[in-house]
């Protein structure tokens, strides 16, 4: 048990309490990232109905190579003084590496200064506004180590320590939301663009719908003597839920055209087809 540094109850209740912060950031990144993203398509992904773990999955498109970098490092660097005699380094580089350590965690009030002097100029450092509220919390977590006051952490209330960790937590949760919803916009404008390769749809309905769009829309009557006498086609599968199908039209523009809804009844037969490929 020393090794880990706590007694077995310790180490559940620090692990149950990241592994609930962790899945609390996943759910929340999932639907920041899903409301963006179908709200360029002017829907409520309140109103299509995702589920938890649905959401959940979604918050894994955030797992980028860089975030994982980060959270490694994460991990890592509180050990790295136990870790670097293992790995052969010399104890004066050692050393000299612990100063530069107390230094920057000396320095957080000067994290939290930068990142409350980048919200003031907020409109102009975008896209990395996400910038801001990060170095605020690291700065907050970094003057909770005993690098950063030896002395007075010792001497600290809990609920001294609590509040700024509680504060970290939150600019954490907005530095996801921030990362998320860019995200979400970025993906949304991208699937806006390569609509053609989605799935394409036929809609057959035996009454006339009062659809109109784009050009790429064809809009066909087959006859009296069909059941399904009207069939739609240039369509393009955006989502599918519940037998409700949310499509869009060849050439959908975000700022003129809608997104249709259709529910597959008996009046409608719904035909999925592939969508057009890019050459390669």
């Amino acid at each position: 048990m020393a090794v880990w540094g706590g007694s077995p109850f310790e180490l559940a209740n620090s692990a149950f309490g990241a592994g609930s912060f962790l899945v609390a950031l996943m759910l929340f990144a999932g639907f920041v990232h899903s409301s963006v993203y179908y709200g360029y398509f002017h829907l409520e992904s309140s109103a299509i109905g995702f589920d938890t773990v649905e959401l959940a999955l979604r918050s894994l498109r955030l797992v980028t190579f860089p975030v994982l970098i980060t959270l490694a490092l994460a991990v890592v660097l509180p050990r790295l003084p136990e870790l670097l005699p293992a790995l052969g380094i010399p104890p004066p580089v050692i050393r000299r590496l612990r100063r530069a350590g107390r230094a920057v965690a000396r320095a957080y009030l000067a994290f939290v200064a930068a990142g409350i002097v980048l919200m003031l100029v907020w409109r102009y450092i975008q896209p990395f506004a996400w910038t801001a509220p990060l170095l605020v919390a690291c700065g907050l977590i970094l003057g909770q180590t005993s690098a950063a006051a030896p002395a007075a952490a010792r001497r600290r209330r809990l609920w001294d320590r609590a509040l700024p960790v509680a504060g970290a937590a939150l600019f954490l949760m907005w530095v996801v939301a921030l990362a998320a919803g860019q995200l979400g916009r970025q993906d949304a404008e991208r699937d806006a663009e390569r609509v053609v390769q989605r799935v394409a749809v036929l809609v057959h309905s035996t009454e006339q719908l009062s659809i109109t769009g784009p050009p790429g829309l064809v809009i066909e009557d087959l006859g009296e003597g069909l059941h399904y006498r009207y069939r739609y086609s240039g369509l393009r599968l955006l989502v599918e839920r519940d037998h409700r199908y949310y499509l869009l039209p060849l050439g959908w523009n975000h700022d003129t055209d809608p997104t249709y809804v259709i529910d597959d009844d008996e009046t409608i037969r719904i035909e999925l087809r592939p969508g057009t490929q890019p050459r390669r």
